[in-house]
């Protein structure tokens, strides 16, 4: 059953790559999404942090949605 994944990425069609980048794009942006949302909750007010959560939100995001946009209508074709 491994072997049969690893086969399947290994020789994976150009469409099938960069829909997978998008979507490993798109699982980085609901990452930073998270981190956003609990960085805003948090309960000292004055301990910001140093990570930009909402810019990587945001160009996780575009990077994934335009990557997907650009690979589903060649992966629908065949």
């Amino acid at each position: 059953a491994l072997m049969d994944w690893l086969h399947e990425l290994v020789f994976l069609s150009d469409a099938g790559r960069v829909a997978l980048l998008g979507a490993g794009f798109i699982v980085l942006a609901l990452v930073a999404m998270v981190a956003e949302r609990a960085r805003g909750r948090r309960a000292r007010i004055d301990r910001v942090g140093c990570m930009p959560w909402m810019t990587i939100f945001l160009i996780g995001a575009v990077f994934g949605m335009g990557l997907l946009a650009t690979a589903i209508p060649a992966l629908l074709k065949g």
